[in-house]
């Protein structure tokens, strides 16, 4: 008898589940069928989509109850398993919006009581509890996920939890950040071709950037996973918070072409979005102010000027004054004294100059890196370090 209530819950939970697919991938692809000029109307038409969604699983699950707003498990559904499958797929077209849905809470709760081992619903219940902002509650679940199955999705989200859990000293935020590193690579061995985990593994690279003293070994790292990010997933160039930290690591390595051009991206991706906006202006101002120390010369008066240039000599090059120098290394290297004037853009191999500092320019900013959750949609909060 139970194997007959399986057999015909079969189609009613495959018909739920294209819907909830169809639903998420409309605010995944979004962009493939709307301009950027749509941008500012994409949270809108996701909950629209999402309202027609819930209604077309009613139609396919029938209502338990008048009062009920959304699908609930009826006779339709057979088993346990099935009502659990319900009840998941329900709490997961409530979590396509960027808000915390307390019924999505509920429902999410009710599934793995029902079904412990359904991997789908710890994850998706531990999206809920991150934008709630219990994010102990989002790492137990997706940790607890994985004690149940090895899976991709919780291995990307505890990626991301684990940057942000309350730490009590640096030295154990520096192990959560490491280990986040290798939550995503794993992610990433998983399966080469999921944009998403390249994503996270490009923000756990620039989380351990900034925690390591800006090694720009990593930085390439990072900048390389967002690269692959783009390559295999068609998805993630429409993807304003990738452009946005992207960005954040090339100002910070003083690449502002390119910075300028991320933030602009972003901003054009989410108006609604004021971050993109705000480091864009802020980078803008720096560049203004930059640009008029260098052509004042930082303001310095011409006959102090010409005093310190005057008073340069090329003992001051100290243990580079002889043209050769050996690393702590033993590495030798030959080296020739440049105006410069003469210097290219990029690596100068065997250069050496001589000068003052004129002026020094320093920004107040803390390091602002955001890693929204879920990834490639919503920040929720908007800003994560």
């Amino acid at each position: 008898m139970m194997a007959d209530e399986d057999e015909e819950v079969k189609p009613v939970l495959q018909k739920l589940q294209e819907l909830v697919d169809q639903l998420y991938s409309f605010r995944e692809c979004y962009f493939e069928t709307h301009g950027v000029e749509d941008a500012g109307r994409k949270q809108q038409d996701v909950r629209e989509e999402m309202e027609k969604t819930l209604q077309q699983m009613e139609e396919v699950v029938g209502m338990n109850g008048k009062e009920c707003a959304t699908p609930c498990p009826s006779p339709k559904c057979g088993s346990v398993q099935g009502k659990a499958q319900v009840l998941m797929l329900t709490g997961k077209a409530l979590n396509v919006t960027p808000d915390y849905s307390p019924k999505a809470e509920e429902l999410l709760s009710k599934a793995v009581k029902l079904e412990p081992k359904l991997v789908e619903a710890w994850n998706q219940l531990g999206e809920v509890y991150w934008k709630k902002g219990d994010i102990a509650a989002a790492h137990t679940c997706f940790s607890g996920a994985l004690t149940h199955c090895k899976n991709k999705v919780s291995l990307q989200n505890l990626s991301m939890v684990l940057r942000q859990l309350r730490t009590d000293t640096g030295d154990e935020h520096s192990r959560h950040v490491m280990d986040s590193v290798r939550q995503a690579k794993l992610a990433v061995q998983m399966d080469v071709h999921d944009g998403r985990s390249w994503y996270i593994l490009g923000n756990a690279y620039l989380s351990l950037y900034f925690n390591t003293g800006q090694n720009p070994k990593i930085s390439q790292q990072a900048l390389s996973a967002y690269a692959q990010a783009e390559k295999v997933d068609r998805t993630a160039c429409s993807n304003p918070d990738l452009h946005l930290n992207r960005a954040t690591l090339h100002k910070y390595e003083e690449n502002y072409g390119e910075a300028l051009e991320g933030f602009s991206r972003a901003a054009a991706l989410d108006p609604a979005w004021p971050e993109p906006r705000r480091r864009e202006q802020q980078l803008l101002e720096f560049l203004n102010r930059l640009t008029s120390l260098l052509e004042s010369k930082g303001k310095v008066k011409t006959k102090k000027l010409q005093s310190m240039l005057g008073s340069l000599r090329p003992a001051h090059l100290g243990p580079c004054g002889d043209g050769r120098y050996q690393s702590a290394s033993g590495q030798k290297l030959t080296l020739e004294l440049k105006p410069l004037s003469a210097l290219q853009p990029g690596v100068n191999s065997g250069a050496v100059v001589l000068g003052k500092v004129v002026f020094s320019l320093t920004t107040e900013e803390k390091v602002p890196l955001t890693i929204p959750f879920p990834v490639f949609v919503w920040r929720h909060p908007s800003c994560w370090w």
